[in-house]
């Protein structure tokens, strides 16, 4: 184990790690253009940055919430940055994750159908039975599978939720809690969606995925669920950004919250997307100009091992993203502890934003100094 003074220099100094030199920082050559999708792709909808519809459905949830920003000044302090702040997801709506806002509001969006405006003003009176009938599908490393289960439980539907078996018990014990019918299947995300696809189609469920591929883009409505949290957050950051920090999956919340950053604040923000080493499908993707599925082991970071990204999250990523950067196990182990030791019960996951945030504040191709004034995002919980 590291001491703590070993643990903050590995951190803070990453020229005098040999594990920090093996960051992949990988430039994004297409930024404010964006890569173009094959002639022959069908998918030609775009990444939503209107935050009007998901904020009016958001304000008849019972169980509505606000953001809760952290100003870590005394992190910054010690990194040499003039201000971080955090978007903390850990608590959100009682479900642990951002997850909450993208199968809730897609499932919500649903339960509204074509009468928008009495739908919207009636949506809490006959909730329950909205949706009676109806089963929701997906696949799931764990918080996108808590959203559809309470958002089907809410409209009175049925939630099928697949997981892998890397995925925590605690987790699955969650699931059912909350009603969902849970299948255990395959070794990684990718098998344990793969039968949900397929269940989906033999039996009439309606899917509801967190990603997007050619042929499917309900993932794009549960993008648009995400804006609640960064139009929140932008509404009480007293600063103007210079940096932001997104781990990434699929890309689904880094795409959403990228694209919703250029709206509000344009190119001169440095965004910086974040992988595990070994599940960095974005950045291999960025690299061969096209969606890439990729191969590796499994990451410890459960709700990053992804090894194929949401194909339009990639696309608007090639136009929004700054870089492409990967983190390690053992780094992201370090850096969910030392937020633990201020106090803060953050996942490796959850912490990768903040662990990429530590390792580059010393390059000097990030401009990152006193005068900067960063954003990174904690995504889930302590649950691994």
């Amino acid at each position: 184990m590291f001491s703590i003074s070993e643990f903050c220099r590995y951190l803070l100094y990453p020229e005098i790690s040999a594990k920090a030199k093996q960051m992949r920082i990988v430039l994004n050559k297409t930024i404010g253009k964006g890569l173009k999708k094959d002639k022959n792709s069908v998918c030609d909808l775009q990444v939503s940055v209107n935050d009007t519809l998901p904020r009016k459905i958001f304000e008849l949830c019972p169980k509505k919430d606000d953001v809760n920003l952290l100003d870590l000044k005394e992190l910054s302090e010690g990194m040499g940055i003039g201000s971080l702040f955090a978007i903390d997801e850990s608590n959100r709506l009682g479900l642990g994750s951002f997850k909450a806002l993208g199968a809730v509001y897609t499932i919500a969006k649903i339960a509204i159908g074509e009468q928008f405006h009495e739908g919207i003003r009636n949506l809490q009176e006959d909730a329950i039975t909205r949706l009676n009938g109806v089963t929701f599908a997906t696949a799931s490393a764990g918080n996108h599978g808590l959203s559809v289960a309470a958002g089907a439980s809410l409209f009175g539907a049925e939630a099928r939720i697949y997981v892998s078996s890397n995925v925590p018990k605690k987790f699955i014990k969650r699931l059912k809690a909350l009603g969902a019918k849970v299948t255990v299947y395959g070794k990684n995300y990718e098998e344990s969606q793969a039968l949900a696809v397929k269940d989906s189609n033999l039996y009439g469920w309606t899917l509801i995925s967190d990603s997007t591929w050619e042929g499917y883009d309900f993932g794009l409505d549960i993008m648009e669920g995400y804006l609640i949290s960064i139009s929140q957050a932008l509404e009480k950051i007293p600063v103007e950004l210079t940096h932001v920090f997104l781990q990434a999956g699929v890309g689904g919340l880094a795409a959403a919250f990228a694209a919703f950053i250029r709206e509000k604040l344009g190119y001169a923000v440095k965004i910086i997307i974040v992988e595990p080493s070994t599940a960095n499908c974005l950045q291999a993707s960025i690299e061969n100009g096209q969606p890439t599925q990729i191969k590796g082991p499994v990451s410890q970071m459960g709700r990053l091992d992804c090894k194929y990204p949401s194909v339009q999250a990639f696309y608007s990523l090639s136009k929004t993203a700054n870089a492409f950067v990967t983190i390690t196990e053992r780094e992201a182990e370090l850096g969910s502890k030392l937020l633990s030791d201020n106090g803060l019960s953050i996942s490796k996951s959850s912490s990768a934003g903040y662990v990429a945030l530590r390792l580059l504040a010393k390059r000097a191709k990030f401009s990152l100094d006193k005068k900067s004034k960063v954003l990174c995002v904690f995504s889930e919980g302590l649950i691994e």
